[in-house]
């Protein structure tokens, strides 16, 4: 399991714009389980949609990449000093569905897998689900670089 805070050593991202809560399964080079809670406290609630709040299906999509991102760094044979010169660049996101609404009390749960890895280019399966329902899937392409 990895908590808020070793994630924190393997993203960038922080408040209001880390996604991700938890890791609860990670396999390196295979695949990844993790978690972010969605709660009405959140900012993009305020204009998304007032009465009738909706997670936004791009909030969704980057919180796929930020999960795959510490499924591309744990798999590497990386020291912490080394990943944190290096960042993850999104390059494309195919076939992105949206198959049904998240709301505030959901608990999202991401799930990667590894489609393809040469190099510095993952390819990742991802898909993303609220009690066992699939809410969103798409495939993305990413490149770890050097900051």
């Amino acid at each position: 399991m990895i908590d808020v805070v070793q994630i924190q050593k393997i993203l960038p991202h922080r408040f209001p714009f880390l996604l991700v809560d938890r890791v609860t399964s990670l396999t390196p080079n295979e695949s990844l389980v993790g978690f972010k809670n969605v709660t009405i406290g959140e900012q993009i609630f305020e204009g998304h949609f007032p009465g009738h709040p909706i997670y936004p299906g791009v909030m969704i999509l980057e919180g796929m990449a930020q999960a795959g991102g510490i499924l591309a760094f744990q798999s590497m044979d990386m020291t912490e000093e080394e990943a944190a010169h290096k960042v993850v660049y999104f390059m494309s996101i195919d076939g992105a569905k949206f198959r049904a609404p998240v709301r505030p009390g959901d608990r999202l749960e991401y799930r990667m897998n590894v489609v393809k890895h040469k190099g510095s280019i993952w390819v990742l399966e991802g898909k993303a689900y609220v009690d066992d329902v699939l809410v969103s899937e798409a495939e993305l392409k990413a490149m770890i670089v050097d900051k």
